[in-house]
């Protein structure tokens, strides 16, 4: 494969699990060549399964790594953005999970390196590449369902993440409604100017004793004057539940 691009995947569990598989079976074009993680054994383990040799605790490794020409990032949401900075440093492409930080300051100076190195960076946006919401998103700019005055976003879970994950996710607004944030932009093809919201714990105490919040609801009055709403659930008993 002389042509495939080299990709180091920093973070082998969760989300990092899933673009291993995506590297190694589904995108012709791209090989995974070195897996990083903290625990070490998990790496070996993730590296086995998908045949690379090449294997570390510390992500300078493979960023340092001539070979390496991308990065993708998937590892604890408060190591994302030391990692973007070091890996657009070196001349590596990024792909990051999101949120690349849990500070707006800090975002806007890994961007400001990440634009100085001249790589690219993409964020795990992952619905803007859903065929579904792309068919919304077509049939808005088209025209063909008129001019929007309203938009209703229903993100639920299935299942709340653990509560590790909870501790280190920034909290439900950073963690699972950016998402949400991320596609009313993209639908109405304008930005927000106000927003209101109300928070509680409804599903599990402990989502609040960690002190975040597991049910919102969000109103939003974007630039051009649609109105939107987003409905978030940790938890929906009948499933994962995505509708605009």
């Amino acid at each position: 494969m002389p042509d495939a691009i080299h990709i180091a995947l920093i973070g082998a569990a969760g989300t990092g699990r899933v673009r291993a598989q995506n590297l190694a079976h589904r995108i012709p074009s791209a090989k995974l060549s070195f897996v990083v993680d903290t625990d070490y054994e998990a790496a070996q383990r993730l590296a086995a399964l998908f045949d690379v040799r090449n294997v570390s605790a510390d992500y300078r490794e493979a960023v340092a790594d001539p070979r390496i020409e991308a990065v993708l990032v998937c590892s604890a949401a408060g190591t994302q953005a030391d990692i973007c900075r070091e890996a657009a440093h070196a001349g590596k492409h990024i792909f990051c999970e999101k949120p690349v930080s849990h500070s707006l300051a800090e975002t806007d100076e890994v961007m400001r390196v990440v634009a100085k190195a001249g790589v690219k960076l993409q964020v795990g946006f992952n619905r803007r590449f859903d065929a579904n919401f792309k068919r919304v998103r077509e049939a808005v700019g088209s025209g063909e369902i008129g001019e929007p005055s309203l938009l209703h976003i229903v993100s639920r879970d299935p299942e709340p993440p653990g509560i590790d994950h909870i501790l280190s996710s920034g909290g439900l607004f950073l963690d699972m409604t950016v998402h949400d944030f991320d596609m009313a932009r993209y639908l109405i093809e304008a930005e927000v100017e106000e927003v209101f919201a109300m928070a509680g714990v409804r599903i599990d105490p402990r989502i609040g004793q960690a002190g975040d919040v597991d049910t919102a609801m969000v109103m939003l009055r974007f630039t051009n004057g649609v109105i939107g709403s987003i409905d978030n659930s940790r938890k929906a008993a009948y499933g994962y539940d995505q509708r605009v």
